[in-house]
C-alpha cells in the first residue's frame, strides 16, 4: 500500500518508524567527500624532557608564568594537519603508510596572585605513523575552474583529522630554575580519514522546505514569572545505596522459579 505523498511534509528528522515514509520523487547525482578509510588514534600523553613518546611530550610544560594561584582549566581545543607522507606499499594496490604531522594547541587558564584571569597558549607538535592504511588514488582527474582554482576536487585524495581533547590533569609547581610553571596531563581521540570527493546516487524528496515561520527573536521574559513557573528542586542528591536483599534469596527456591500454573495454564 502506498503512502500518500499529500499527507508528507519533507524535512530533516529521524525515521523512527518503518513504512511510513512515501517513495522519493526522484533519483539525484550529488558530488559529496566519500570517506574511504579511517583509523583511531588514542593518546594520554605528559610532559617529560627529551624526544617524544607515546605518553610524553616535552611541550606540555608552559613557560614561565607570573605568579600564578589557581589552576582553572583548558580550553579551546585545536587540531592542525602540518604535513603528510604518503608512502605506497608493494603489493598492496591503494594502501600506503602514513606519516602525518599535526599540532593540537589550546589555551590554560589560571588566576594569578592579584586575582586576574590569565591565560596560557600551548602548542603541541606530534607524529604519528599508520602502517597500512586505504588510500586511493582519484582515477578521475578535475580541472580548475574559474571560480574554483582551489577546489577540493583538484585533490587526489583528502586526509582529514577529527578530534576530541581534554586536559585530564594540571599541576602549578616550581621547575628546576625555581619558575613557576604548569605541566599539563593531555587526553587526546584522532579519527584519521581519507576521503575522495565522488558522486553518488541518492533518493531525494526534492528540495528542503523553505521555513513557514520567520526567524524572530525570542520575547523578554520576566525573571520572576519564569521562576515561579519552575518546580521545586531537589532539596538533597540522590542516594548511592546497594539493595539489602539479592533479587533472589537462594534458600527459597521457589521465589526464583517462575510460577508454573501461569506457564502451564493448568495446575497440578
Amino acid at each position: 500500500m502506498s503512502i500518500n505523498f499529500n499527507k508528507f511534509v519533507p524535512r530533516p528528522g529521524l525515521v523512527n518508524k518503518q513504512g511510513h515514509l512515501p517513495d522519493p520523487s526522484e533519483l539525484v547525482c550529488v558530488e559529496v567527500p566519500k570517506v574511504f578509510d579511517q583509523c583511531l588514534i588514542k593518546r594520554c600523553i605528559s610532559y617529560c624532557e627529551g624526544p617524544d613518546t607515546d605518553t610524553t611530550d616535552y611541550e606540555l610544560r608552559s613557560n614561565p608564568l607570573d605568579n600564578p594561584k589557581i589552576y582553572i582549566g583548558c580550553r579551546d581545543f585545536k587540531i592542525t594537519l602540518t604535513s603528510i607522507e604518503k608512502i605506497p606499499l608493494s603489493c598492496e594496490n591503494g594502501y600506503k603508510k602514513l606519516i602525518i604531522n599535526y599540532t593540537i594547541s589550546f589555551y590554560a587558564d589560571y588566576i594569578d596572585c592579584n586575582a586576574v584571569n590569565r591565560c596560557e597558549l600551548f602548542e603541541i607538535n606530534r607524529q604519528d605513523v599508520i602502517g597500512k592504511f586505504y588510500c586511493p588514488n582519484s582515477l578521475s582527474k578535475v580541472t580548475d575552474t574559474l571560480t574554483s582554482k582551489n577546489s577540493k576536487n583538484n585533490d587526489e585524495n583528502i586526509i582529514k583529522l577529527e578530534m576530541v581533547a581534554d586536559a585530564l590533569q594540571a599541576v602549578l609547581h616550581e621547575d628546576e630554575n625555581k619558575c613557576k610553571v604548569l605541566d599539563i596531563t593531555l587526553g587526546y581521540y584522532i579519527i584519521v580519514k581519507c576521503e575522495l570527493i565522488v558522486q553518488l546516487l541518492m533518493p531525494a524528496y526534492d528540495y528542503c522546505p523553505v521555513p513557514k515561520e520567520p526567524c524572530e527573536p525570542e520575547p523578554e521574559e520576566n525573571v520572576c514569572d519564569k521562576f515561579n513557573r519552575e518546580p521545586v528542586p531537589k532539596f538533597y542528591p540522590d542516594q548511592n545505596l546497594t539493595p539489602l536483599f539479592p533479587d533472589c534469596d537462594p534458600d527459597c527456591e521457589d521465589d526464583c522459579r517462575p510460577n508454573s500454573t501461569e506457564n502451564n495454564g493448568h495446575t497440578n
